[in-house]
C-alpha cells in the first residue's frame, strides 16, 4: 500500500467517525472540498502544512494519518524494491 493510500484510507475514515463531510472538513481546514476528494482518491499529494490543517480538524497527530493500520511501514507508489 502506497502513502497515498494510507492517507487516503485513514483521512476518510477519521472523517466519517467524526461525521464530517468531505465540505465541511473542507471549509474547517480552509481547503476546497474538491481537494479533500481528490486526497481520498488518491489523485493528490498534500504538503506538510496541508496535512497539519486535516489533522488538526479531526483532532489526530498529522503522522497518525499516515500510519498504516496494520503499523506496517507504508510502501511508495515508485518503490520498485531495488535500493
Amino acid at each position: 500500500m502506497s502513502i497515498r493510500d494510507v492517507l487516503a484510507v485513514n483521512l476518510r475514515a477519521r472523517r466519517l467517525e467524526r461525521g464530517l463531510s468531505q465540505e465541511e472538513l473542507a471549509h474547517r481546514a480552509d481547503l476546497h472540498r474538491t481537494y479533500v476528494s481528490a486526497i481520498e482518491r488518491c489523485k493528490y499529494s498534500v504538503s506538510i502544512d496541508r496535512l497539519e490543517a486535516l489533522a488538526k480538524v479531526l483532532g489526530v497527530e498529522p503522522y497518525e494519518l499516515l500510519m498504516p493500520e496494520d503499523g506496517s511501514a507504508p510502501t511508495s507508489c515508485e518503490d520498485d524494491g531495488s535500493n
